[in-house]
């Protein structure tokens, strides 16, 4: 793929796109090359061709940038968990900032009054949750334990990884290892981690029953490596604990707030703990919940903001489409003695109208937090006696924030006070990024 590298294959890259690729143009299209940094002139080898744009790898650098860095981690470039460790960590914040901008400007055709500091935190080690792929590979005689390789439903062949807690990194060659010795090394597809402050759990994907010889092995190695297992023979909600059975619950804490959150490992929380306290502080700050209020928390989990919310004094209504979680929230309140103050239900917020909106009665604020998908038949539902003054938006999708930002601001008589980006995800292309609506009076 390497020879004959002419001319034509250098090219300037202009800029980066949101997967962290160079953009640059040649011979009439567009090229997506991965690993490559605006400003640098680079040569690349196309992987994919279409009649507008081509997707390629980096051969080589000619003129490097000064933001480009030796990437920390010994399998970049083949794991495809990460695609920005090439790239100076104050540079992928300032990438991550531009994205937002640039999609607020050309999606939701807005601009906000403020861009907000961006947050961020450790680079390094900070993943408190992750699914582990697992699998025997019979010609290399090994299980290999780790994420996916770059675009390939292959297991890349993994000794650590950065991103995640050092003792769960030192882990991977030992679990690899440790599955090799089960009788169901072929049928155990996956490992899901989730570190709480007190335990780190292993979720066991068990498609068949364990030997007692089986069991032996996890128990042992759960000692050893002061961990405890969790099976899951089927579905998220077959999840059972395995061992060791007296260890503290699994939680994490938003000190801050006086809230200690009890959670499943299988259930959704951030996977950064330390810059999910910085984000619920900074919505907090500017959501300014005041006792007495009447607040909406919109996708609301398992209450990772409902909570700090209503230890302000304010009445809050956490709503959640899945009934677990709805459960689970409910039980986090009672655990911090804040059940008078929250009310959580179950309801399809993708399937909101105006008068199932309406139902839900008058708040003074709103704390809006989607998947991906974004929250555009809830914005699109607002009328002027549901409409709240402040809207507080978190959003792990940048296009869909501003494609309910143009509703909110240009249908719905909001101004957009304020925007930035929040480094939830360092070394990776992922943006997270809040931002604060105003209703604008008349």
């Amino acid at each position: 793929m390497s020879e004959n590298i002419s001319q034509k294959n250098a090219v300037v890259v202009e800029s980066l796109d949101q997967e962290g690729r160079g953009i640059a143009h040649n011979d009439g299209k567009v090229i997506f090359i991965d690993g490559a940094i605006t400003g640098e002139l680079v040569t690349y080898a196309p992987y994919r061709k279409k009649p507008s744009f081509e997707n390629a790898q980096l051969l080589s650098v000619l003129r490097p940038s000064g933001m480009r860095v030796q990437p920390k981690c010994i399998h970049f470039g083949v794991c495809g968990g990460c695609s920005m460790q090439h790239l100076d960590i104050a540079a992928q914040v300032a990438v991550k900032q531009r994205i937002l901008e640039d999609n607020l400007e050309r999606i939701g055709k807005v601009e906000p009054e403020t861009i907000l500091p961006p947050i961020h935190g450790m680079p390094w080690g900070y993943r408190q949750r992750a699914r582990l792929s697992v699998r025997y590979v019979q010609k290399k005689g090994k299980v290999l334990v780790g994420f996916h390789e770059k675009r390939s439903s292959f297991v890349a062949d993994m000794t650590r990884c950065e991103i995640l807690p050092p003792k769960i990194s030192a882990l991977i060659p030992k679990l690899s290892e440790l599955v090799e010795g089960l009788s169901i090394r072929e049928r155990l597809p996956q490992i899901e981690v989730a570190c709480g402050d007190k335990v780190d759990v292993l979720v066991i994907r068990n498609m068949e029953p364990l030997t007692a010889q089986d069991e032996d092995t996890l128990r042992a190695f759960a000692d050893r490596h002061a961990i405890q297992f969790w099976l899951q023979p089927k579905g998220p909600d077959t999840v059972v604990p395995f061992y060791p059975l007296t260890v503290p619950q699994l939680t994490y804490t938003l000190p801050e707030f006086s809230v200690e959150m009890p959670f499943a490992p299988t259930e959704f929380t951030q996977v950064n703990h330390q810059l999910n306290r910085v984000m619920v502080h900074r919505a907090l700050r500017l959501l300014d919940p005041q006792p007495g209020e009447r607040i909406a928390d919109f996708f609301c989990g398992l209450g990772n903001f409902t909570l700090p919310i209503a230890r302000s004094g304010a009445q809050v209504l956490g709503i959640e489409g899945s009934p677990a979680l709805v459960k689970r929230g409910q039980q986090g309140a009672a655990h911090n003695g804040l059940s008078e103050r929250t009310t959580f239900m179950a309801m399809n917020l993708f399937e909101m109208n105006e008068e199932e909106l309406r139902k839900l009665g008058a708040f003074d604020k709103w704390l809006v937090d989607p998947p991906r998908d974004g929250a555009i038949e809830l914005v699109k539902s607002i009328t002027e006696t549901t409409a709240p003054q402040r809207i507080v938006y978190v959003s792990c999708n940048p296009a869909t924030l501003a494609r309910d930002a143009e509703v909110l601001v240009h249908v719905k008589g909001y101004a957009l006070k304020a925007a930035g980006v929040m480094n939830m995800f360092p070394q990776t292309s992922h943006v997270e990024s809040i931002a604060v609506f105003e209703k604008i009076a008349g």
